[in-house]
């Protein structure tokens, strides 16, 4: 595919939505990834001209809304709602066409598989979009701290296990990412927890960046502007050949 625009990079998270462009060092938007409606009919809310709020401006009319978040624990459970959380990301938030965007997502490691081939749908069928990709959040939070191998300790739902014979370069290498890990005093706290259950002779490294509340989608501000990557984009020709479960073939 060959690169025309700035791809763009949408984290959705269970708490805020982090988008902006790749090759940047940070997002441009962050908002909570909160859809909010009316609570009753009849009541006008901020001038009775909308039937949704989102993100902060949701927030600001809690008392006249009804508030749902369309992600639960990192998965997707209202599909209605991302959409607009998705549209109003492009439009309002970053202001630019999806169609003319490349679309770089992010997914939690227990995504559903159904889930993830309805994202692609969303991308290709709602918004046009030229070419997109889902990548799993803890790689993405590896790649924004330049490293390959080591244990991601992110504040959500996923989980894993490995085999006893990584996990010595994984005790080497743990690395927080997530806005719940900006508590003051967790990097000793969590090298205090670990090395009650490593063996003795295991080294543990706790690594914290400074903007590691941003960590997931700074490795897809990365991923997305590899030269090396622009061959791994889902293109809309390959959805129309072969529909969602495409996404299976080229992201894992």
């Amino acid at each position: 595919m060959e690169k025309q625009v700035a791809p763009v990079v949408i984290d959705n998270g269970s708490g805020f939505t982090k988008a902006g462009f790749s090759g940047e060092d940070a997002p441009c938007a962050v908002f909570p990834s909160v859809v909010g409606r009316p609570t009753h009919q009849g009541v006008a809310v901020a001038g009775g001209q909308k039937d949704r709020f989102i993100g902060a401006e949701a927030l600001s009319h809690r008392d006249l809304l009804t508030l749902k978040n369309p992600i639960e624990r990192g998965v997707v459970v209202n599909w209605d709602d991302m959409e607009k959380i998705w549209h109003h990301t492009f439009y309002n938030e970053l202001h630019v066409d999806p169609a003319n965007h490349p679309v770089l997502l992010t997914e939690a490691p227990l995504n559903p598989k159904p889930n993830k081939e309805k994202t692609t749908q969303v991308m290709f069928e709602a918004f046009s979009c030229p070419a997109m990709y889902v990548a799993m959040q803890p790689v993405l939070s590896m790649y924004s701290s330049g490293r390959t191998t080591g244990t991601v300790m992110e504040s959500g739902d996923g989980c894993s296990h490995c085999e006893v014979d990584v996990r010595k370069d994984l005790f080497s290498t743990i690395l927080l990412s997530g806005g719940s890990t900006l508590f003051s005093g967790i990097s000793d706290r969590m090298k205090k927890e670990i090395s009650h259950l490593a063996p003795p002779t295991v080294k543990i490294q706790i690594f914290a960046p400074a903007e590691r509340q941003f960590s997931v989608w700074n490795g897809g501000s990365v991923l997305a502007s590899l030269s090396s990557f622009q061959q791994m984009w889902i293109s809309k020709q390959e959805y129309e050949e072969s529909g969602p479960g495409v996404v299976h073939r080229k992201c894992f």
